[in-house]
């Protein structure tokens, strides 16, 4: 899917970076992965249906997962993500929103 650029964004694509802290270390077991690959795509579709990016993939490594999700606009993606994220049992959390050279930081 091609992600269109939000107006005066200057061509830049935002970005929603979500890292949960995994219990254990390494890659977490089979039943973290799993709530986060079911939670990728919940948080993929409603992104799609409202035309607000697309939920780009994810790592695991080091005790963590990752989640990135790329789009025209950081705050309307994370607003559609948000409730899926909040719902994940792994904490700490947080979320990077990235707007250009920009960056805030959100806790779960």
């Amino acid at each position: 899917m091609e992600t269109p650029i939000a107006p005066n964004s200057g061509d830049e694509e935002h970005a929603v970076i979500t890292h949960f802290r995994l219990a254990g270390g390494g890659f977490g077991d089979s039943n973290q992965r799993e709530l986060v690959y079911e939670a990728e795509q919940v948080m993929a579709a409603a992104a799609e249906e409202a035309g607000v990016g697309e939920v780009d993939g994810n790592e695991f490594g080091g005790g963590e997962a990752v989640v990135y999700a790329y789009g025209p606009d950081a705050d309307a993606l994370f607003k559609v993500m948000e409730p899926t994220l909040r719902s994940l049992p792994f904490r700490p959390g947080h979320v990077v929103l990235r707007r250009g050279d920009k960056a805030s930081r959100v806790d779960l």
